[in-house]
């Protein structure tokens, strides 16, 4: 069985104790690990598999603490760098009522994005691994460089890259400067997984069959369609698989997209995915590997904050018999 890898962010998401007012307004916070690529490589540890993250840490209290929470998550910390020419990043959210969220960040740079493409090591990845990243690091910065040199070295060692885009537009300067770097990197993806509200962002198309077609570029073999509680889309070449949503009693959004990939690669590396049989194998589970990741994701949104909500295996397999 591979291992999963992630790249990009570590941060501190703040999350509010009330809910439905402005964060400008929120008095109090509660300090979680957060950072997309973070949680996804949790929700495979949590699950059983192997994960590990590439970023870089400050040499800060901050850094000290997200550390720990990954150990005792149970990812991998040794391709971790820490740093002293910046501090680690910094993430406070506001809820909605709903339990959706608005996010002000603080990096100008953050540490995660000063990792060099010199500091990554081909050797890290092996036939079977995945390769998962987002767009949060790929702003002009020596991280995206890294990004870069990651794909290129896991791809041939035989491993497949996966890229869920996670558009979060405060964190650049110009909106089309997003899109721009993330139709960059979709076709050097093999999996890209996106949700119904980026959709068109990143197209540029309204319609949704033809915005999905589009994505298919490069060395993309997949797309994963995410729909909140309405569940999701899977698109493999000329095939189309849906699946249903779960119902729950939604408290914290944050983190669950998260849990959805990070739920559907872990079954992609229990099952043995390769470059090869990619979209074949997930033709073939479609219907237990969406419903796994879809329950997932929604136990992710009954608590606070993403890593510390991920469900267990027996928990998601309890949701699905319901």
């Amino acid at each position: 069985m591979g291992s999963l890898i992630s790249i990009g962010e570590l941060l501190i998401d703040f999350i509010p104790h009330q809910k439905g007012i402005a964060l400008k307004d929120v008095v109090s916070f509660t300090r979680v690990a957060g950072g997309a690529p973070a949680n996804v490589a949790a929700a495979v540890a949590k699950f059983g598999g192997g994960a590990s993250l590439i970023t870089k840490l400050g040499e800060d209290a901050f850094g000290d603490f997200l550390l720990e929470q990954l150990e005792k998550s149970g990812v991998g910390t040794d391709k971790v760098l820490r740093t002293k020419e910046a501090k680690t990043g910094l993430a406070f959210v506001s809820l909605r009522e709903d339990g959706e969220r608005d996010f002000s960040f603080y990096r100008n740079p953050s540490a995660d994005l000063l990792l060099e493409d010199t500091e990554i090591d081909a050797d890290w990845f092996k036939q079977g691994d995945i390769l998962h990243f987002c767009s949060v690091d790929l702003v002009e910065s020596p991280m995206k460089k890294a990004h870069v040199k990651a794909i290129q070295a896991a791809k041939m060692r035989g491993g497949i890259i996966s890229f869920d885009p996670n558009v979060r537009l405060p964190l650049w300067d110009d909106p089309q400067e997003c899109r721009k770097a993330i139709l960059e990197f979709i076709p050097m993806a093999h999996l890209v997984k996106v949700s119904d509200e980026e959709l068109e962002f990143i197209t540029g198309i309204a319609e949704v069959q033809k915005a999905i077609a589009s994505l298919f570029v490069g060395d993309v073999k997949i797309v994963v369609l995410t729909k909140g509680a309405s569940g999701a889309e899977l698109y493999v070449e000329n095939s189309k698989y849906s699946s249903r949503g779960y119902a729950v009693k939604v408290e914290n959004t944050t983190g669950a997209g998260d849990a959805f990939i990070g739920a559907f690669l872990y079954q992609l590396l229990d099952k043995g995915a390769d470059q090869d049989n990619l979209a074949a194998l997930a033709s073939e589970h479609q219907q237990e590997m969406l419903a796994f990741a879809n329950a997932t994701g929604a136990l992710t949104t009954t608590g606070q904050g993403a890593i510390s909500s991920l469900p267990t295996k027996e928990q998601v397999l309890q949701l699905m018999r319901e």
